[in-house]
Order: C-alpha cells, then structure tokens, then sequence
C-alpha cells in the first residue's frame, strides 16, 4: 500500500473515532449497545393470507362516468385435471364498473383460492368472470387469462361480457 492510500486511512479511521497503530485500527472507546424488547405495538394488523372465494367491494366513487379498470395477476395457478401438473398463467381483467368496484385483497385471495383446484383453462377463465360478472354487475367486463407453454404451447382464453345482467 502506498504512502498516500495509508494516509488517507489514517485519517478516515480518525474522523471515526478509531485509533490507528502500524499495521492496526483499534475503537478507542466501546460503543454502547442496547436492545429494545419487540412489542406488537404499531405493527398494523394483518390483512387476510388465506384463500377464499368471497368477492369483497366497495361503492363507485364515479357511478355517473364510464371509466376502465385494469387489473394484472401475474401468478395466477391452478393444477391441470389430466395430469396434476401446475399450470400458470396471468390473469388480466378489464371492467366498466356500475354500482360497485372489487375490493383487491378480496380478489387476491380469490384467485389464490385456485392454486391447489384441478380445472381446464377455459372453464377456469369462464368460472371468473361468471363470479366479477355477479359480484360486480359490471357495464363491460373482460377476462383474459394467458397460461404458460407446457409441452410446447400456450393457451390465452378471452371471455367478455356487456351489461350488468351479461
């Protein structure tokens, strides 16, 4: 190491508190360490980490204007019934709210509630918007559902509906 490279340690360790010697840095003094006791205190209570088929929503801050909502579920799982062999996919949903919007971590949980269910692609897809179409009776509702290549091939299914009673 050369001289200025030594130096310039030398006064870094010092304007740290720490005293060099030659081949050396030593504390000068021993730093205090204290422990707080955790406490559960302003630690918010935890949202639901369960699966559930219960759609949860809330009022349409716009009910009078025609609006779009996107919603994006990059991992999305399900179990193939042929052959018990994970599928996964990403779900996207567009929708036209009227009356109601769907509360997120309800839907989260939704979608989670089919990780471990055996279930063709389509009827999964279709099965989800038959639930949004009657929890929300939404303007205009589309679901699209892209599953992963297994054995070479992808599989993208569609399914729109217009109209609350659509």
């Amino acid at each position: 190491m050369g001289v200025s490279a030594a130096g310039s340690l030398a006064r870094m360790a010092r304007a740290h508190g720490l005293q060099t010697g030659r081949n050396q840095v030593s504390p000068q003094k021993k730093p205090q360490i204290t422990q707080k006791k955790p406490t559960m205190k302003g630690i918010p209570k935890r949202v639901s980490a369960k699966p559930s088929r219960s759609l949860e929503t809330f009022a349409n801050p716009k009910k009078g204007r025609d609006y779009e909502i996107e919603i994006h579920s990059p991992e999305f799982t399900c179990v193939c019934p042929m052959t018990g062999q994970p599928d996964f996919a990403e779900v996207r949903i567009g929708y036209v709210p009227d009356q109601v919007c769907v509360e997120l971590k309800s839907l989260r949980n939704y979608l989670w509630s089919y990780r471990n269910k055996g279930v063709f692609h389509e009827a999964v897809t279709n099965k989800i918007a038959d639930d949004l179409t009657k929890a929300l009776r939404p303007r205009w509702l589309l679901v699209e559902a892209e599953f992963r290549a297994r054995g070479g091939i992808n599989t993208t299914v569609r399914v729109e509906s217009t109209g609350p009673d659509a």
